[in-house]
């Protein structure tokens, strides 16, 4: 093995280790590129060579004498190289690129669930394989084939022994019209004029060569026609326009798989950092599995503290304000931005997030009746509490309360990093046993 196939095995060893998702998705920096998520590689160091250019002297040569014992600088650490502590340094990152399906795919395999994403009346119309043909068409698809075919079957149909029926026209007695009589009661496609042409051609000395149509067949041997052409080809193929086919698109109609997600956070003054960081680790990997999922997917964040309003996704983990906190508002603006969004046409996720904190009645009186309202595929709801629940954030213990299984609605909880994945878990296996 040569340098070249070392620095070859670094390389491979390097790209596999890459960051595990669920690992990812717990503490790993959450950033994706336009198109692709960015998920980090570890690079390990490539071995090289080194030039020093002030190498002075070769092996064993120095001022010291053979078996001198070797100083050492007593200010220097015995088990370190030089001056920091280990550790010190960060490693170095490049990043494996997965595009959203990819990521779905690799989410389903971790979580043990695969959420068949639901078609809507919306199809489209396109072009599918060209197993179809009609009359007319360009002549580029032309279905060459099939009118060989329908030229074959006509030959083999007007074909027929010649040589036999020569030998026919030979017996005593008989002319062109017994001949063509006896081949009609046969099914031997010959015509009466070609009947004709042949026996003026045979002598008189050979039409009484035959005393019975019964002597022919006991004496003259029949070559049936496909082993005829098998052995012998086909010298043409009598097309007709009739014959010609042109190939043609088969259109296929397939359902739509369109998806709008709602996301909905919190921003009021309770928020800290440490909430809205839980809220984007729950958030963002739904976002990707769902874009992976389906085939054309729209994003509507909303901000809310007392009010609500729409933002940017740039603006959306970041924000923060100092009002109070009224959940309803971001779903009476979810209501009004999903009009442009009708159910019957696109699938519909709305998950909301926050520390559980409401003002009063607000979730039984208000969220509640508009969670119902508002048709979606899955309503969600993610309380992130660092600390603990608090004793007046009690709005995801009043959805559980008021919603059972069946209504399509998942309240996930998450206090640590470590929760992200199994919030993310119950929220897409609530779907998953939907679609069941």
């Amino acid at each position: 093995m040569g340098l070249k196939d070392d620095l070859e095995r670094f390389r491979e060893v390097g790209e596999q280790r890459r960051q595990d998702l669920t690992d990812f998705i717990s503490y790993g920096d959450l950033r994706d590129g336009d198109e692709t998520v960015r998920v980090p590689i570890k690079i390990v160091n490539l071995p090289e060579f080194e030039y020093d250019p002030y190498d002075v002297g070769g092996v064993g040569q120095g001022e010291a004498d053979v078996g001198d014992p070797v100083e050492m600088d007593p200010d220097a650490d015995d088990d370190g190289d030089g001056d920091g502590d280990p550790g010190d340094e960060g490693a170095e990152h490049e990043y494996y690129e997965m595009d959203p399906e990819e990521f779905a795919e690799e989410l389903d395999e971790e979580l043990g669930l695969d959420l068949e994403p639901k078609g809507k009346k919306v199809s489209t119309e396109t072009e599918g394989p060209y197993t179809d043909v009609t009359r007319t068409g360009p002549d580029s698809t032309l279905d060459f084939e099939q009118m060989f075919t329908e030229g074959l079957k006509r030959k083999l149909a007007t074909e027929f022994d010649e040589d036999f029926m020569r030998e026919v026209l030979k017996i005593e007695g008989w002319g062109p019209d017994e001949a063509y009589d006896w081949a009609r009661n046969q099914s031997i496609p010959v015509s009466l004029a070609w009947l004709q042409t042949e026996y003026n051609d045979i002598p008189d000395t050979e039409r009484s060569k035959w005393t019975s149509i019964d002597e022919v067949q006991a004496s003259v041997e029949r070559t049936p026609i496909r082993e005829r052409i098998r052995k012998e080809g086909i010298d043409h193929i009598p097309f007709r326009r009739e014959d010609e086919r042109y190939r043609h698109p088969e259109p296929e109609t397939r359902r739509e798989r369109n998806v709008v997600i709602v996301n909905i956070r919190d921003v009021s003054g309770s928020m800290r950092e440490n909430k809205r960081e839980l809220v984007e680790r729950t958030f963002a990997p739904l976002d990707w599995y769902l874009q992976g999922k389906y085939d054309n997917a729209e994003f509507i964040y909303i901000a809310h503290d007392a009010d609500a309003w729409k933002v940017e996704r740039e603006e959306f983990f970041g924000i923060r304000s100092g009002g109070g906190t009224r959940i309803s508002s971001a779903y009476e603006l979810a209501e009004e931005l999903l009009t442009e969004y009708p159910f019957s046409e696109w699938n519909r996720y709305v998950f909301a997030a926050g520390d559980s904190e409401n003002s009063s009645s607000d979730t039984e009186n208000r969220v509640i009746p508009l969670m119902k309202e508002i048709d979606a595929n899955l309503h969600a709801y993610v309380e992130a509490q660092p600390d603990g629940t608090a004793a007046n954030a009690t709005h995801a213990e009043e959805l559980e309360r008021h919603f059972d299984s069946g209504d399509d609605v998942a309240v996930a909880r998450v206090s640590t990093p470590d929760d992200v994945i199994d919030a993310i878990y119950q929220i897409l296996s609530t779907e998953a046993g939907d679609n069941e």
